[in-house]
């Protein structure tokens, strides 16, 4: 059965005196039975130290962490009831797929003939039945994933670590296993928590994601309030691919027929009443407008297949504009830009906060 999970003023600090290093800076989550949580951010934000503390595998220096309403800082990891999947798989060479499913079953004295099934379960859940005799040198990459998280599945855990099983998957397993991961987490039902610096992963998997930079938590949300109403300029940064468009400028005219000034234009948009802001556009809201004062040379053309990027050049810095596949345009163009209104993101340029209009 799924448990909550409630991570309260954690903390953590390695080293003492003048070396010591704050790595979690009070860290308060709650997750619901039966969420799956993304933690998300680059390399050195804290998330992979948070993860081991919820698995046990190292203590806070401060804080609560509690599973299911029990606090269970020192509690060693095999009493969590916790299952992880690592990014290396950590599978036995010499045992089957089998045996390597229903390993921690076996440790627990669990009997044959239940193990058996839960086995068979696992695997069938997994797509692996045929599988079962194998050896992990017979596997494919996403295959020992498969088996990896069938391990941890097998034991039916109260909560389910994942941290960054993908990376070491190409990028067409990688698809693959996001969407295995996601139909897993539907059919089992258990609460999840799972690592990754992919905001790609974090935004298709996730019920909820926490942004973190530098130990601190930045944002959580759903993946849909973090894309269109990110909490600073770091998060608006960080989730979207590309990444979202920064102008600074000032406000000029606040109000519904406010105007934004910046370096080579200007628009006539909502403006909040702080002077001097930061105007974040993600690339689907910018547009090309033949007519448009503000004006660019194209520097960069990217063909994706269903979309095409086009990079920008202007006095206020780079702009990158989705257009269409069959929008007919080369580089060197001079071409004037223009924005809708109706997607605005500002933020204050000394805080990077968010400000609402």
């Amino acid at each position: 059965m799924a448990s909550s999970l409630q991570i309260a003023g954690i903390r953590k600090v390695y080293g003492k005196g003048d070396k010591a290093v704050e790595v979690l800076k009070k860290i308060d989550i709650d997750v619901p039975a039966g969420e799956f949580l993304i933690l998300v951010g680059p390399s050195g934000c804290g998330k992979s130290t948070l993860l081991n503390i919820i698995a046990g595998l190292e203590d806070p220096t401060e804080g609560k962490l509690l599973i299911g309403g029990t606090d269970v800082v020192g509690v060693a990891p095999a009493q969590r009831d916790i299952a992880m999947v690592f990014q290396s798989y950590a599978l036995y060479p010499t045992m089957t797929v089998a045996d390597n499913i229903g390993f921690a079953l076996e440790m627990r004295k669990v009997p044959e003939d239940v193990r058996k099934k839960r086995i068979a379960e696992v695997a069938a859940m997994l797509q692996i039945e045929h599988l079962l005799d194998r050896r992990p040198s017979q596997l494919s990459g996403g295959q020992r994933q498969r088996v990896a998280m069938g391990r941890a599945l097998a034991r039916d855990p109260k909560l389910f670590l994942f941290d960054e099983p993908l990376s070491n998957l190409d990028a067409k397993l990688r698809v693959e296993m996001r969407a295995e991961i996601k139909r897993l987490h539907q059919q089992s039902g258990i609460t999840s928590v799972y690592v990754t610096h992919d905001q790609i992963e974090a935004m298709t998997l996730g019920s909820r994601i926490a942004v973190m930079k530098d130990g601190i938590l930045q944002q959580i949300g759903t993946p849909h309030d973090i894309y269109r109403k990110p909490a600073n300029t770091y998060v608006a940064g960080f989730i979207g691919s590309p990444t979202m468009n920064f102008i600074a400028g000032r406000v000029e005219t606040t109000g519904a027929q406010g105007k934004f000034v910046f370096e080579g234009g200007s628009l006539d948009l909502p403006c909040p009443a702080t002077t001097d802001v930061i105007l974040g556009q993600r690339p689907e809201h910018i547009h090309l407008d033949p007519e448009a004062p503000w004006r660019g040379e194209v520097i960069l053309v990217e063909p994706t297949g269903a979309d095409l990027y086009v990079v920008v050049k202007t006095a206020v810095g780079n702009m990158t504009v989705r257009l269409a596949p069959s929008t007919p345009i080369a580089m060197g163009d001079n071409v004037g830009l223009s924005v809708s209104g109706r997607h605005n993101n500002w933020f204050d340029a000394k805080s990077t906060r968010r400000i609402e209009v």
